[in-house]
């Protein structure tokens, strides 16, 4: 039996693409600086990982992890400001029902990122 490389296996579409709507997220345009950030943010957490089974100080680890937080707010501030930047303010002037709907995703999202 073949197997199937999750990597080449296409994404659900969208709701915008079943609606017959060809939709780009907002963050398409700085798609290879998010992966940039986050291939070290990677690295950031492999180097954690080191630190502890490496047995160094507290106080520097939880200073790594501290930088790690805000490399990982930083990503996701951006990809939250992009959001509204497009497909919220694309979905309020397509629609005024579907703007408040995104408008009501991204504010959960936000109170999502403030608990955490």
């Amino acid at each position: 039996m073949a197997t199937t490389d999750p990597a080449q296996t296409p994404a659900p579409p969208t709701e915008d693409a079943e609606a017959g709507h060809e939709h780009h997220h907002g963050y398409i345009s700085d798609k290879s600086r998010y992966l940039a950030r986050l291939k070290r943010i990677e690295g950031q957490a492999r180097g954690l990982h080191r630190m502890v089974d490496e047995e160094k100080y507290c106080i520097d680890i939880l200073t790594q992890i501290s930088a790690l937080k805000s490399a990982l707010d930083g990503v996701a501030m951006g990809l939250l400001d992009d959001h509204m930047q497009h497909c919220v303010l694309d979905a309020a002037r397509a629609d005024e029902e579907e703007g408040s709907a995104k408008l009501k995703e991204a504010s959960d999202a936000i109170a999502r990122l403030v608990r955490s």
